[in-house]
Parts: C-alpha cells; structure tokens; sequence
C-alpha cells in the first residue's frame, strides 16, 4: 500500500526526537558537575559542551540540508535520529568528560532534525497554511519538552544516566518508526543538485539575509535567538545557584514551558495570527520577551518563575509567525537548506550563547542567592531581545504592505 506524505506522520517523528532530547535537560549540568570541583569550573565546562555541539551544527546543517533537497527529508531524518541515539547511549556510558565533548561534537554534525522536518511541514503545505503547520510542528517539539524534561527530572533525581539510557531507547523507537512508516514528501522532480558553494554555512547565512522582501528581518530573528539561547545556557545553573534547584524542580519548569508553547503553537496559534496578523504577532511577542527576560532576572523566589512563563505566552507565537515569513519568501526547491541555514544560524548564535551566558553566570556565581546581580545573563537577554523588538517593528514601519513572499524569491 503506497504510503502519503502528511503532516501527522512527521509530527509523531518530532515529538519522540524532541521527548529524546528533553529528556537530558535537567540532568546534562549534573553531570557536568561530576567531572568538576567547583561551581564556576561546571558552568564553564557546560557552556563549553553547548558551544561544542553548536558549533559542529553550524558546519554541517548546510550540508545536511543540502542533502535533503538532493535525495529527500526521510533518509536525513534517520541519519540525525541514529546520530542522535548513538550520542546519547555513549553519554550514559562515558566516565570522561572528553568522551562526552567529543560525542556532543558528533551528535551536533549530525543534527539537523528540526530544519529538515520544518522543510517536511513546507513540502506538503501552501504557502497560506504553512505558518498555522509550522505552529503545529512547534506544538509537537514543545510536547516533547513537556514529557521529555518530567521524565529525564524523575528518572535523573535517583541515577544522572538513567536519562541517558532513556533517550537512546526513545532514539531507536524513533528511527524504526521513521524506517517503517514515515514516507518520503519531496518527490524527485523537485529535488535540486548539490552546488559545492551552498554547502558554505556563512555564505549560506548571507544568501538567507538576502531573501527577497524579508532579509531584514534575519537580524531580529538573530536577536531573538540569541537571546532564547542565553537564557537555555544557564536556566538550569541559574535555578540551582539562586533556589537551590534540582533535576526534578527543573523538570518540572521545563514542562511549564512546554505546555505552553503546545496550548499556543497548538491551539492559539491560528486565532492569534486571524485577530492579530503575522507583523502585530511577531512585535507583540518580542515585546513580551523583552519584558520576561528581565523579569527572570529580578524575581526573589522560584515559583514566580512560572508566573513569568505563562504570562510571556506571546512569545511562542511570534517566533513561529516570522519562521513562516521567511520559509515562504524561500524557494520551493530549496526550503531544505532555508530551513537548515536558520539552525546554522541557530547554531552559530548557540556558540555565543553558551559561551556568553555561563560566562556572566560564573563572574557572578560568587555573590549570595538573593543577589540581583546573579540575574545579570538574563539581563543581557532582555538587550537582546528589546533589540529584535525595535529591528522588526522598524521594518514593518518601512514596509507598510505585505513583502513578496512569492516562491520565486530564493536565496541566492
């Protein structure tokens, strides 16, 4: 029986993907903990494994998804879903911690599940029902922190490996799922040849700002990006150096996060783009971000964190709209390695990030708890993001009517 490319067959792909890598969240800075003897030496160490695997996704994303437009998205998504497997299993193993940085690196080269299934979603959609897909697709990956990060808190309160363990298996439940069911969506007349200068991940970075009608709109996406990746960096160093946080308390935060990102990239979502439009949405939700980053910083208890989290609920919203903005100004031939230069860029923002969050984490690791100061990275955040705030509400300034997001405005 011929099987028909559909959404809800890659949706199932991502969430177990997604579950696989939630579930080392809460317990990855633990671990890092046991090859190190002071608080200062893990957040630099940890901000290190961060930089290690974004900096490999950087190199080989362009690649990866230049593959994927040559010979299609299901043979890719297999090959980061084993990657990925391997990675995880030689983590729970591992008793070095350069063992552990040199399988961040391979699992980095070998991830790019996320592009290649936002190219799936693109394949199989029209441009007007593409960014609601995407939303759904984001729906999936924030399941997938809801369940992950509850299971590896739990599983990681009596042994750190035992989420390790876990991953690897909901790895290879993942892939045979992929062998077995998950059909193919670009057929072969539109798949295009693997030109040697697109495999370049910074001229690929350049051809993405160039997309016609939206290039601008790059930089706040690399605002906003850099500030979400600040804030992953340290959420769980910080949690645990202000309130005494464990795997478990983490775990649970991180499910908070993912249940709203589902309830509003799954839900919400269309209702938010037909009251409000894709440009009102995409400043809203900046705004929103600016707000929460620097109330992340300034709260004197951790449960009003969760406060903060359901109230920035806009900013899961405004990050899918404008990834729908560009994926349709994009290529029909070449939404794979569109989708992949954006984790480049992911990646490379990923590798300041990690490098720039512990960093301002450990200058002021010294201070006591209740400090303010010890909110100074989640500080830099709201910069960041007040930044992508002003960038994007000054283009739409600019650009009174809608850009031309024909399928003709490639990048170059």
């Amino acid at each position: 029986m011929k099987r028909h490319a559909a959404v809800p067959f890659i949706m199932l792909t991502s969430l177990l993907d997604m579950i696989g890598i939630g579930l080392i969240l809460p317990v990855l800075p633990a671990l890092v903990g046991e090859f190190t003897h002071d608080r200062q030496l893990q957040a630099y160490w940890y901000g290190a494994l961060i930089a290690t695997f974004g900096a490999a996704q950087f190199l080989f994303a362009p690649l990866l998804g230049a593959l994927s437009d040559r010979y299609g998205r299901r043979p890719v998504l297999l090959l980061g879903i084993a990657g990925l497997g391997t990675t995880f299993l030689v983590s729970a193993l591992t008793d070095s911690l350069w063992v552990l940085a040199g399988v961040r690196l391979l699992g980095g080269a070998l991830s790019a599940n996320m592009a290649v299934a936002q190219a799936y979603v693109a394949d199989i959609t029209t441009p007007e029902k593409r960014t609601p897909a995407l939303g759904k697709l984001g729906a999936m990956f924030g399941l997938g922190f809801v369940l992950g990060p509850v299971l590896g808190g739990l599983l990681g309160d009596p042994n750190l490996r035992l989420p390790f363990f876990a991953a690897a298996g909901m790895c290879a439940v993942n892939w045979l799922y992929g062998l077995l069911v998950l059909p193919e969506s670009l057929p072969p007349d539109r798949r295009s040849p693997m030109a040697h200068k697109r495999l370049n991940p910074f001229s690929s970075l350049a051809g993405l700002a160039r997309l016609r009608g939206v290039g601008p709109l790059v930089f706040a996406v690399a605002a906003d990006l850099l500030a979400q990746l600040m804030l992953q960096s340290v959420w769980v160093l910080y949690t645990g150096l202000r309130f005494h946080w464990g795997p478990r308390e983490n775990g649970f935060s991180l499910f908070v996060v993912g249940m709203v990102a589902v309830v509003v990239q799954g839900g919400l979502l269309r209702r938010l783009l037909k009251s409000m439009g894709e440009r009102a949405l995409i400043v809203a939700g900046f705004g929103s971000g600016a707000i929460a980053y620097a109330a992340y910083g300034l709260v004197p208890q951790g449960g009003m964190l969760y406060f903060v989290i359901i109230a920035n609920f806009l900013v899961f919203a405004s990050g899918t709209a404008l990834q729908g903005v560009i994926s349709k100004a994009a290529d029909a031939h070449e939404q794979g390695r569109t989708m992949a230069t954006l984790t480049s860029l992911r990646s490379v923002l990923g590798i300041v990030a990690s490098t720039l969050g512990p960093l301002l984490l450990g200058q002021v690791s010294h201070l006591p708890p209740d400090n303010v100061l010890i909110g100074t990275p989640f500080f830099a955040c709201c910069l960041f993001e007040l930044l992508a705030f002003l960038i994007a509400r000054q283009y739409f300034a600019r650009h009174p009517r809608p850009a031309n997001l024909a399928a003709s405005g490639g990048a170059a």
